[in-house]
Formats: C-alpha cells, structure tokens, sequence
C-alpha cells in the first residue's frame, strides 16, 4: 500500500486565462479502485494526463508507482498493423501470451491482436486495450471512459473484468459502472475536492446529508444575522435618540434632567453595544461563508414538445438497409412503429443496424439526406408534417464560435448560453471555439440545441456518451416532467430504466 500525495497543484492550459486546478491538494492511496467524479471540463481527463507527465504544471505529485492509461493512441499510419505488433510501443515490456490471458477474462479471441486495428470495431478495441492494460504488474491504471459508445453486452462484460481488479483510477459517468467496480471516489465538486470509501451512491447519499446540513447551518446563521442586525440597528436609534436630549439642555433651569456628561456615557455604552454586534455580525457572515459553495442545485430545463396530430408518427414492416457498394444489410427485417407519447429505446448489439435506422428515418424526413443508404426490402413510413429535432453521437463537425453556432441554426444566443449555463458550462467557455471544448461540453451543445427545438419527435442517437452524472439527472428530470415522444439509442441502463416507456430490440432474429 502505497500514497499519491497532490500538493499545491496549480494548471491552466496555454493561451486560457482560467486555471483547471489552483492550489489544490489531496492524497489516494495506489492500491484504491478509485471512481473519479466531476462535472464536464471540471479537469478528470486533465489530471490523467498531468499524472502521465504530458503536460507541466506548478505544485507537486508525488507517487511511488508509476501510471499507465486507457485508451491508447495509434496513429493512422500504423491501422493496417496488428496489436500484437505495437506491443512493445504501447505497453513496453509487455508480454503477448499475458494479454491474451487477459482477453480470454474479457470473452474476447486473442485473434483481436492479429487483426489490422483499423478493422476492429469500438467494443473490440476497448476490450483489447484494457486487456494490455492489465497485463503488466505495478503500474496505477488510469481508465478513461471505457465503456462509452459500448452496448450492454459489452458494458457488461467490462463492469465484470473491471469488478475483479484493483489499483485503477476510473473515469466514468457510467451510474452503474461506478456502483459495480469502485470502492473508493474522488469527486470534484463545485468549489472542493472530495476523497472519500464507497461508491457513487454512497457519496450521493453522504453528499446529500452534507448538503442538508450546510443548508440547516446557513438558515440558522441568516437567522443570527437578521437578529443581530435588528438589536444594532435599535441600539443605534437608541443611542441617536438620546444623544439628542443633550440638545437645548439648561441645568440652571432642569434640575430634574440627567447632567451631560451622564447622557453621553448612556450614550456611549450603547455605540459600543452596536460595536459589538457588527463585529458578531461579521462572525456569523464569516461563519457561512462557503457552506453552499459545493451544494448542487441543477437548474430545472425546460423544453417544449409539440402535439401530432395523429397517433402513430412512423412504422417500418420486415425493413432492410443497406450502405452502397456493401452487399451485406446493416439493419435486417426489422418491423416497429412509435405511437405518440412513447419513449422507445432501440437496444441491441453494437453493429445491429440502431444509428443506421435513425439515419434512413432522418432521410426519409428529408432532413438530412443521406446518399450512402439505400432499401433493399421492406417499408418505411413516416408522418407527414413531422418536426424532428435530431442529436447525433458525433461531435467533431462543431467549431467555431456560440454565436455563430446559434446564428447558423436560427437560435436566440442569450437563451442559449443560458441553457448551456444550466447544464454546467462556465460563462468563461461561451468566449471560446467549440473546437476546444472537452468532449462532453461539444455533447451538451447539440442537446442545448435540441431542447430549444419544438418538435413532435426527439431523436437522440447515444445523446449521454461524454455527458456528467449531475447534467444526465437533469435531463431525467426534464423527460419524466415534459413527457415528450422519443425515439433513444442509448447504453445506460439507470438511464433507460427511468425514462423508457418501452424498449425495442434489434438484431434478434
């Protein structure tokens, strides 16, 4: 057992005026399954990188073991070369007939190491990746979102291998893969960093008593406050009041009446009196500086579905699709129809044909012309007068500015930006190019888009790859409270569970 202490860690990327991390400093232990938690561009896959020494930074980290991450890079000029021959470049040292041990935990063939890499698909690549992960000794693991972009199958099988090994640092918004695999979490909250034993439902529920408390304390403080506020501010009149008596004062002519001096010492213990207060007032204000600084509170979204006329919006009947120039169908017999008022999963095997279907529904819209898909066989049918708003698991097309995002698709930039602010983003990020946003930052600007377009029909294609645990809340929220028809491909099951009124399995014949 071993520590990894953070000290004084300060880093901000060149060119950005804000800091990632500043001053910061906590210690973990090496041999932890340790789940790291934050919201999007909070710094997890920033941190990784500094323990990995790709980037400098001010402060220290000091570590006795030495770190290894997932995913690794391979460059295009190296696709048509198998794994088993970039070896000893990702992983040196690294012993072959170890990783295809580790293949045979994670049911997949040691052929995946003799495949060029370009032909392998994502699941296959996670899983060849976390095999010559674990096929060293000694190293603290850093895992970076292994199961995004995978089906449940898939995640399965990685929660499980995940589940039997240790001394890793995991990079998840994966609910259920955080449950399942962690036994420890480091959480950057809003304005602190939380290590603490457990899960992520155990911190959620040790959070919520925290917040609970810290909001029992504030009330009590505002409490203290108003009241030490309101006997000052009577002092004070009372002091007003009687240094007034003073005035037009004869003691020739008033024997009865107070003397001067004896009204300006009454007068002076209540100046002191107030004195007092203002400094206990200061005590209070200072005592509840900071109690709601790490307290969540998600702002409510908001979205507008339309009303369609009729009660089916589409149906298709023993529909085939294919790619052209491939002989082979992507999507094979499928039958389905989404009546008005459902959320529908498409759940099925990576490769089954769910983006391809949405694509062909996206086309025969007219939305969004797709050249490449063409039908075999089958029937699709699709409401007329449709309104789709459409997210689509790929982010590489967005660059640019906000206001030019917004201007190209005829959105009102200040509801944007606030939309977007209540999805977590700092207003500091709204200066920037897209390009440069994290991952789950690009994912959050197409489903600010679509929330900010009326439609009949939602179709989200896998709209929480990337997408923080506190903002995936938060569109569970707004979807149980808007009801709106949806049609969803989409891989986390806590997710699916709460919102899904039904789910469709493709790929089953």
């Amino acid at each position: 057992m071993s520590q990894i202490h953070v000290a004084d860690l300060t880093f901000g990327y060149e060119g950005s005026p804000d800091y990632i991390f500043e001053n910061v400093s906590f210690s973990i232990d090496s041999d932890w399954k340790l789940g790291f938690i934050g919201r999007n561009g909070k710094g997890k896959t920033t941190f990784l990188h500094l323990l990995m020494g790709k980037y400098p930074y001010s402060g220290s980290i000091s570590s006795p073991v030495l770190f290894d991450q997932f995913p690794y890079h391979v460059p295009k000029e190296q696709m048509d070369m198998g794994l088993s021959e970039l070896l000893g470049v990702l992983k040196p040292g690294c012993e072959e007939w170890r990783v295809i041990c580790e293949l045979s935990r994670l049911d997949a063939s040691a052929e995946l190491l003799y495949r060029p890499f370009g032909t392998l698909s994502h699941g296959e690549r996670t899983k060849a990746f976390l095999a010559i992960l674990f096929s060293g000794e000694n190293d603290l693991l850093l895992i970076d979102e292994p199961t995004d972009h995978l089906d449940a199958g898939a995640r399965e099988t990685v929660k499980r291998y995940l589940n039997g090994k240790k001394s890793f640092i995991l990079v998840s918004h994966d609910r259920d893969l955080l449950d399942a695999c962690v036994d420890h979490v480091l959480v950057l909250e809003r304005k602190s960093i939380q290590v603490e034993k457990g899960n992520f439902s155990s911190w959620q529920e040790n959070k919520a008593r925290r917040d609970h408390f810290a909001q029992m304390e504030n009330e009590k403080h505002l409490r203290a406050i108003a009241s030490l506020k309101k006997a000052a501010r009577q002092s004070g009149q009372w002091a007003q009041k009687n240094e007034a008596t003073k005035i037009g004062y004869d003691p020739t002519k008033e024997h009865d009446r107070p003397t001067r001096a004896y009204i300006g010492k009454k007068t002076k213990k209540m100046q002191k009196r107030v004195k007092q207060y203002e400094k206990r007032i200061d005590q209070e204000i200072q005592a509840r500086e900071g109690l709601l600084a790490d307290i969540e509170e998600p702002v409510p979204l908001r979205l507008t579905p339309l009303s369609y006329h009729r009660e089916r919006l589409l149906s298709c009947k023993d529909l085939s699709i294919r790619y052209k120039g491939r002989a082979a169908n992507a999507l094979e017999g499928f039958t389905f129809s989404l009546a008005r008022g459902e959320r529908v999963f498409l759940h099925g095997k990576n490769g089954c044909g769910k983006s391809t279907f949405l694509k062909a529904l996206l086309a025969a819209d007219g939305r969004a012309p797709e050249k490449d898909l063409e039908i075999p066989a089958g029937e699709l049918r699709i409401g007329s007068g449709l309104t789709i708003s459409y997210v689509s698991q790929d982010t590489s097309f967005l660059h640019g500015s906000i206001k030019n995002f917004c201007r190209g698709r005829g959105l009102d930039e200040s509801l944007f930006c606030a939309l977007l602010a209540q999805l977590g983003l700092e207003r500091a990020q709204f200066a920037k190019d897209i390009k440069g946003f994290s991952q789950g930052q690009k994912k959050k600007v197409l489903l600010a888009e679509s929330l900010m377009t009326p439609a009949h029909l939602y179709i989200w294609d896998e709209p929480l790859n990337y997408i923080d645990v506190f903002s995936r809340m938060q569109i569970e929220e707004l979807v149980l409270s808007c009801q709106p028809t949806m049609l969803l491909v989409d891989h986390d099951t806590r997710f699916r569970e709460r919102i899904a009124t039904r789910v469709a399995e493709m790929g089953t014949k």
